[in-house]
């Protein structure tokens, strides 16, 4: 075993005995209460398990990419896909806009306080009336004086309630299409900022979910995040990270789906021996792993190539598109296998099963990610 594989499972272990201890516990109740204690971030981020592989000089552990998957694949794997989503977007989408976009001054007013916990962050990009179609977005910051006076709303925005800092999308130029999206980072504390209600959601309880509205909020030009009228190729140059974590999230949920129906269907009886001994069911069990470890090896693959800079836009849609369907089988058929049980709120395999669902939603559809691969085999 190398070095880097030996710190990579001491890692994962800590990851494990954090969520074990941490999280396991209470995850019921945050689930119930429809939300995760801003507490829980500063416990992460003194764990050292945000924005793992950020720079040191900005709080981060200057960890290789792999580490941070390993939060996010335990995460997901004991069925915590809420909290997954949550760490998802924080150190994995708004961390790295900003860190990769901002100005000196913007990645040290927000990074090391996204690292610490103390900080959270969230994307706004969603709005009522535009989902996957990013160039439909209707709010505005328009120049005046040395800034920009923002206005609209945004919806379905994952950490909405907790936010610090929002990635925000708007339109500096309407008339100019996708050309006239600018980036900003929001303070949560400006005057004309406020939050919604925090929606009430089929699966994925404690994962607050939000609406913003933006009523006249005064931004500086230092706020502008990468260029001006960028906006919408700077979403592009991120995706493939955001849509790969997706990937490694359904993957390892799935994973987690399965060892508790195998664990389920070894003990429990019918006709008096395991249903595990039933032919339907070991069948059924070797279909899901197989469908889990072809995805594995394609998400591993992928993996390599974004450590590598090498991933692109196409291939990160073929993996998020293809995991997540696979996952949404996998859960399916999990509870299958848990019969009445398994369709019972106190049977973790159902949150499983309804959590997942989700996923082929987020994050762009999978009828958008179908597009977005065509696209790059036959063109428009």
């Amino acid at each position: 075993m190398d070095t880097s594989t030996e710190e990579l499972a001491l890692f994962r272990d800590n990851v494990i005995r954090f969520l074990s201890d941490e999280v396991e516990p209470h995850y019921p109740q945050w689930e119930r209460v429809g939300i995760f204690p801003k507490e829980l971030y500063l416990k992460l981020g003194e764990a050292g398990l945000l924005c793992v592989d950020q720079p040191e000089e900005y709080g981060g552990a200057g960890a290789p990419f792999a580490f941070s998957m390993v939060v996010i694949e335990e995460v997901s794997r004991m069925g915590f896909l809420a909290l997954a989503s949550n760490l998802t977007v924080h150190s994995d989408i708004a961390a790295p806009y900003i860190l990769h976009l901002g100005s000196e001054q913007q990645k040290r007013k927000y990074l090391p306080k996204m690292a610490s916990g103390a900080c959270i962050g969230a994307i706004g990009m969603t709005e009522p009336g535009a989902g996957s179609d990013l160039q439909g977005i209707k709010t505005s910051a328009l120049a005046d004086g040395d800034g920009y006076v923002i206005n609209g709303s945004k919806t379905f925005i994952t950490n909405g309630q907790h936010a610090g800092v929002v990635v925000l999308a708007a339109k500096t130029d309407p008339k100019a299409g996708g050309r006239g999206t600018t980036l900003f980072t929001v303070d949560t504390s400006l005057p004309g900022f406020t939050r919604g209600r925090n929606l009430d959601k089929i699966g994925m309880h404690a994962a607050d979910t939000s609406e913003l509205f933006f009523d006249n909020v005064r931004v500086a030009a230092a706020d502008v995040l990468g260029r001006v009228g960028g906006g919408f190729g700077h979403l592009i140059d991120e995706l493939p990270r955001e849509r790969l974590t997706l990937a490694v999230s359904a993957v390892w949920h799935a994973q987690g789906a399965l060892e508790k129906t195998i664990e389920y269907t070894s003990t429990r009886k019918a006709f008096g021996v395991a249903i595990a001994s039933f032919q339907n069911t070991r069948f059924e069990l070797a279909k899901m792993k197989t469908d889990i470890e072809v995805h594995r090896a394609f998400v591993e693959k992928c993996t390599a190539q974004y450590a590598e800079h090498k991933l692109d836009v196409p291939t990160a849609a073929m993996a998020k598109l293809a995991t997540t369907e696979m996952e949404g089988r996998v859960t399916d058929g999990c509870l299958q296998l848990f019969g009445g049980y398994g369709y019972m709120a106190e049977y973790p395999i159902s949150r499983y099963w309804a959590d997942a669902r989700i996923q082929r939603i987020y994050g762009g559809t999978s009828e958008i990610m179908k597009e977005v691969i065509a696209r790059s085999l036959v063109g428009r």
